[in-house]
């Protein structure tokens, strides 16, 4: 079975008197596979064994109460009767018929019988006390409101103290009853949860808020959904990308050329070209959307120190001490101000470098860029003797220890996911920002500058000291350190010997970014590190004020991933916890059910599920059925994978359009939908549906209604010979592609355009569009008025 978690004290945060149990959730994502193992082979089948050569065998229900400890898993008692609140959480998960279970156990045939557990379900039980409990017992008060919680879709309630009188139902001992939810999200099935003893009234009742808040943060980093690459950004692609341009780059070398696209810095050997000093390398990068974020909050003193610290740090990784810097500062329209402030930093930067700003460029691109935004890029030059190259790969050996230098913040990388999170949650870079320890604001903390390493490493790595040195930027540090290793070693690091920035705990409780995703896209603490002998451990570590980490260790096989990191997961929970009432919280605010009825290929359910999914609780709305007139139509898998349940009805089946849409009105009532959503639906609904669901159905139209309706919207414009065309989202009325617009999204048409190349723009204004509509109408931003048809705002 799946592991559960209980809480045992009374009060909120674990505070107050034990109890018998006061909640609990399953399944609990604390528990590491190796330990469920443990207790699976040292405890339960330990009893199974001993019991069954005493001639005793169990058969039954046998659940552990377990307590985790240092020293492995400890057994509190053993339990067969299946009745507290931690196991009215696991029978809610069990798919395969009990009944048949419990015969098969009777007839000993339980090893032939597959047993199955809802999978991607979290239940989170919360019980209700009565007045006085665990210290005395109050009965006989009439409970109200118990007919209100078990008609909503996965809802549970399990009754135990409460007994049946002609005056109702009354509480008839210390626990009551507990409200038991399933969500694929556990924060969201503890709100609903708690959502659903608040409809529960009778006197003195007590229940906790914060049941299964404790596994929340776990939760978030093993089954996080929100990731870099659905911020706009492909780790995997970018390698791809690399890979895949590497031929035309060699192509291009000379003699004087070392090393390989890829590396930190490029390389140029002066002798070899007929020079005869040292090694020049060069470095070139940017700040990414770090820039769109100090363009919103008006601060531009320090963008500029980023820049020169991307570029620097980079080509220390091969030992080189910077020399000069230029830079290039592009804009749609030049503001004197802002570009003097973005130099000024940039010559901070270099000053902390020890290099010289020698010159750049500033460009003025109208129509390239928007007026006020602007972008930068740096070029660094920095030398280095050819014996004294970094990273020594043939050197690094197991027994090597790696020393870390902190990071100031997020550095530069991982902005796009950044400003998702912030999206999500709702929150102006002018509030205070939660995690900040000097009551900053979230701008001002988000613009901390990177750390430049030059005058704290160079010496080191001038006396020869450091083997390796490995700057933490895109990529992380499990993408990073393996481009200084060899392919026979890896790095074992511990989390807990570093300090980790109270910003990454609360982008990963707060954006639901998962373990593998937060360690993929952010420094998580650490902006650099070094590989260096034990020898030379503590003169390096004192020189460069750094922390000692981890160490190298053997590779045992191919496969095996470089870099191991332990214990993130129990140094990032402290840090996620303050935030996880506010998760809660969020999951708390009464979402629209929507159901989205699509044909075809699902386009436009997609950018409705990915809104709903990353701002579900700012949009007030969530996708809870998509319906199909047709059978395999790739918009059911684009459903499914994203776990929203389908419901395919057959207009074949039906022997009229009427029946037809009956049918569908039953499936859309039974479900408790609220809103729908035409998604390339292709049926013309009935008058009687449309009027039972009229100021609840929207559609989208592919042209600027009330122009182009019907069918072969694109043909129509272009025939037409109109310059703009784009998108409508509107209520549905009886007539087609008519009824009150909500929004409108426009594209212009150009003189060579196609049918198809202009569909495939609209598609684009399409996607922006509709999760706008949906909005304004979940949230009653915007009402249809029933008796004029006409829209009106709230």
């Amino acid at each position: 079975m799946p592991p559960s978690q209980d809480h045992k004290r009374k009060y909120n945060n674990d505070k107050g008197p034990n109890t018998g149990g006061l909640g609990a959730y399953c399944p609990c994502d604390i528990l590491t596979e190796a330990q469920k193992k443990e207790i699976h082979d040292t405890i339960l089948m330990r009893v199974i064994k001993k019991m069954i050569a005493e001639g005793t065998p169990f058969v039954g229900v046998l659940y552990a109460g377990l307590m985790m400890t240092k020293n492995g898993p400890k057994v509190l008692e053993f339990n067969a009767r299946f009745g507290d609140p931690e196991t009215q959480v696991i029978l809610p998960l069990l798919k395969t018929d009990l009944y048949d279970i419990m015969v098969a156990c009777i007839n000993g045939s339980l090893s032939s019988l597959n047993i199955d557990w809802e999978t991607n379900t979290f239940a989170v039980g919360v019980v209700m006390a009565s007045q006085g409990y665990p210290e005395t017992l109050s009965k006989g008060d009439v409970i109200q409101g118990l007919s209100e919680v078990p008609p909503l879709p996965r809802h549970l309630i399990f009754y135990s103290g409460v007994e049946d009188t002609n005056e109702g139902t009354v509480t008839s001992g210390g626990r009551v009853l507990i409200t038991v939810a399933l969500e694929s999200e556990l924060a969201l099935a503890a709100a609903k949860a708690t959502l659903a003893c608040g409809r529960i009234q009778f006197r003195g009742s007590h229940y906790r808020t914060d049941i299964a808040h404790k596994g929340i943060a776990r939760s978030l980093l093993s089954k996080g959904y929100l990731s870099y690459k659905e911020s706009g950004v492909d780790i995997i692609a970018g390698n791809a990308l690399i890979k895949g341009i590497k031929p035309c780059v060699n192509m291009t070398t000379r003699k004087g050329v070392i090393g390989d696209i890829g590396d930190f810095g490029a390389l140029f050997d002066l002798k070899a070209a007929q020079y005869k000093e040292p090694v020049l390398v060069s470095g070139t990068d940017g700040v990414g959307t770090k820039v769109k974020i100090a363009n919103k909050c008006n601060l531009h003193t320090t963008i500029g120190i980023d820049l020169v610290a991307m570029c620097v740090n980079d080509i220390l990784a091969h030992g080189a001490e910077p020399l000069f810097f230029l830079d290039y500062f592009a804009t749609g329209q030049l503001d004197v101000n802002v570009g003097t402030a973005v130099v000024e930093g940039i010559a901070q930067g270099c000053s902390l470098a020890g290099c010289a700003l020698v010159g750049g460029e500033t460009a003025e691109l109208p129509g390239l860029y928007q007026p006020g935004d602007y972008d930068l890029a740096g070029f660094a030059v920095g030398a280095v003797e050819k014996a004294s190259l970094l990273p020594k790969i043939k050197d690094v050996a197991a027994g090597d220890v790696v020393i870390a230098l902190p990071s100031s913040g997020i550095h530069s990388n991982g902005f796009s996911l950044v400003r998702k999170v912030m999206q999500k949650v709702g929150a102006k870079y002018s509030d205070i920002a939660p995690f900040s320890q000097d009551g900053k604001t979230f701008g001002e903390e988000l613009l901390t500058p990177t750390s430049i390493y030059v005058s704290r490493v160079l010496p080191s790595l001038k006396a020869g000291r450091v083997k390796a040195f490995a700057h933490i930027t895109g990529g992380g540090l499990v993408e990073n350190i393996p481009r200084v290793l060899s392919k026979k070693v890896k790095v074992r690091l511990n989390a807990r010997s570093w300090k980790i920035h109270p910003v990454f705990g609360w982008l990963a409780a707060m954006g639901g970014v998962n373990e593998s995703e937060m360690l993929r896209t952010f420094n998580c603490g650490i902006g650099a590190v070094l590989i260096v002998s034990p020898q030379h451990q503590h003169i390096v570590q004192s020189m460069v004020q750094g922390i000692l980490v981890g160490v190298v260790e053997p590779r045992e096989w191919n496969d095996e991933e470089q870099v191991e990191i332990n214990n993130f997961a129990e140094a990032m929970e402290s840090l996620m916890n303050p935030y996880i009432p506010m998760v809660v919280k969020s999951r708390m605010v009464q979402r629209k059910r929507v159901a989205v009825l699509i044909s075809g290929t699902g386009t436009n359910l997609k950018s409705l599920l990915e809104a709903t999914q990353i701002r579900g609780d700012i949009m007030r709305a969530e996708i809870v059925l998509v319906v199909s007139n047709k059978h395999n139509v790739e918009g059911l898998n684009i459903a499914r994978n994203a776990g929203v349940p389908t419901k395919v009805i057959d207009h074949k089946n039906y022997d009229s359009r009427t029946s037809f849409d009956m049918a569908l009105d039953k499936v859309l009532t039974n479900h408790g939908i609220q809103l729908v959503c035409l998604a390339g639906f292709m049926r013309i609904l009935c008058a009687e549906f449309v009027n039972r669901w009229r100021g609840k159905l929207i559609n989208i139209h592919p042209a600027l209604l009330p122009l182009f309706k019907g069918m072969h919207a694109h043909k129509q414009a272009l025939d037409a010979g109109v310059r703009i065309t784009g998108c409508t989202v509107h209520f549905v009325e009886e007539g087609v592609d008519c009824g009150a617009i909500i929004t409108q999204e426009s594209v212009p048409i150009y003189p060579k355009d196609t049918e198809d190349s202009l569909c495939e723009r609209v598609k684009s204004a399409e996607h922006k569009a509709y999760p706008r509509a949906l909005e304004l109408v979940s949230t009653e931003r915007v009402k249809l008025d029933l008796d004029t048809g006409k829209m009106v705002w709230a």
